[in-house]
């Protein structure tokens, strides 16, 4: 218990620095305790963000929002859709199939960047929001857990049933697998989320118009400005404030599916 309290206290201490940053005026960040309160300016600092470059930033947060959302409802049901299939169909090479999913688990996916960006722009969608969305549905990882899950949670029998009161495979997927596996989907919705939320490099790298970029890239564009317009940097910091919300609100509005499917595999 006490090494769990000193990793909660190393977790979270940066998100106390950024909320104590996020309240402070301008010109109290250089000059007063980073980790103490001082004159409380959080209303007026959220006001400057929202309304810096003509509200930019809330493009950006629609935009995280449509490649984290639509990116992860597409990505979970893709990885169950190959789960299942791997879980429960027998056929050539599935081991092999599976061997080289789980190869990708290990590959970077900052070095899968480059290539990417050659693809895409050989097929013209460079610079669009498909650039950033169609790599996001796709997880290695997604596919492992959902066939954990689909091997665990939905029996043989059940499927034959289906099967027999002529229900075809997808049918007997979206009726009876699916519904089955939706407590440790929400587990593989979650881990592509946050990983699509957090996304840095990929959108660097396929984006160049700034009413395209998330949240992470556009205030790593302000950060860099930081040092011609000083006054940014407090727009810097509470736009990450911001930016944290939305995750935490996910996770607690889903808490109780994710740790029912991250538990699943110790019942019988």
């Amino acid at each position: 218990m006490a090494l769990m309290f000193l990793l909660a206290i190393y977790f979270l201490l940066p998100i106390y620095f950024l909320i104590v940053a996020a309240t402070k005026p301008q010109g109290d960040l250089a000059s007063t305790n980073g980790l103490a309160f001082s004159h409380f300016n959080l209303f007026k600092n959220l006001s400057t963000l929202f309304s810096q470059s003509n509200g930019i930033f809330v493009q950006w947060a629609v935009n995280s929002v449509i490649y984290a959302v639509l990116g992860a409802v597409v990505g979970t049901l893709l990885s169950a859709l190959c789960g299942y299939a791997l879980a429960k169909f027998e056929f050539r090479g599935r081991e092999f199939l599976f061997s080289v999913i789980l190869g990708g688990v290990l590959v970077p996916t900052t070095a899968l960047a480059l290539p990417l960006f050659l693809l895409f722009s050989a097929t013209g969608i460079v610079n669009t929001y498909l650039a950033v969305f169609l790599p996001s549905i796709v997880s290695p990882f997604g596919v492992y857990l959902a066939r954990i899950f689909a091997a665990a949670a939905v029996p043989e029998e059940l499927l034959e049933a289906a099967r027999l009161d002529g229900a075809d495979e997808f049918r007997t997927f979206f009726s009876v697998a699916l519904k089955l596996m939706a407590p440790s989907l929400v587990t593989i919705f979650l881990f592509q989320f946050v990983a699509i939320w957090n996304n840095f490099f990929l959108p660097m790298v396929m984006l160049q118009k700034e009413s395209l970029f998330p949240i992470t890239l556009g205030l790593y564009e302000w950060n860099g400005q930081t040092s011609r317009v000083p006054l940014l940097q407090e727009s810097v910091i509470t736009g990450s404030l911001v930016s944290i919300v939305p995750v935490i609100i996910v996770f607690i509005l889903l808490q109780r599916f994710w740790r029912t499917g991250l538990a699943s595999g110790s019942l019988k």
